[in-house]
């Protein structure tokens, strides 16, 4: 049997891009930083986010059935920590520039992308929550770098140009 520190410990140097994952509702708006966002398929366009339940607005993403996946910019790390702290969920959005796309879920204005989804399924696998999400809209942007987590800490990605 693996241990959880051993598979946590292990995974940490799995590089992954950093997203905000919002939703919105009659009971207010609400997000969190997440890092476990997948393709699933291109037909139908797809993705999976993996939520703790224990995450106090957990509920809210399950009653919604609404999501937008925020792919975050190099430039973006504040707006990370934001949603991963303790802040109330509307002081988290006053980090950054906020609209909408087809769900009406939150939309970061210059994410590196935004997949705005509705859930299809959602499926319980031991701590976490797996949402199935259809892709119904995608913006996006200019930026060329990219905010990724690898081994505890945050880093940037981007292009390089070859002289």
């Amino acid at each position: 049997m693996v241990e959880a520190t051993d598979f946590r410990n292990a995974m940490s140097l799995l590089t992954s891009a950093v997203s905000v994952v919002t939703t919105a509702g009659l009971s207010g708006r609400y997000g969190f930083t997440a890092s476990a966002v997948c393709s699933v398929t291109d037909t139908p366009p797809t993705l999976l986010v993996c939520m703790n339940k224990g995450s106090s607005s957990h509920a809210h993403f399950v009653d919604n059935k609404i999501l937008t996946v925020n792919v975050l910019s190099a430039d973006h790390e504040h707006i990370s920590k934001a949603f991963a702290s303790k802040l109330n969920p509307e002081e988290r959005f006053k980090h950054g520039t906020w609209t909408e796309l087809e769900t009406g879920a939150p939309v970061l204005n210059d994410a590196l992308v935004n997949f705005d989804c509705e859930i299809d399924q959602i499926q319980e696998v031991g701590t976490h929550t797996i949402f199935m999400c259809h892709i119904v809209a995608i913006q996006q942007s200019q930026q060329e770098q990219s905010l990724v987590y690898f081994n505890r800490a945050y880093h940037q990605v981007g292009q390089t140009e070859v002289a």
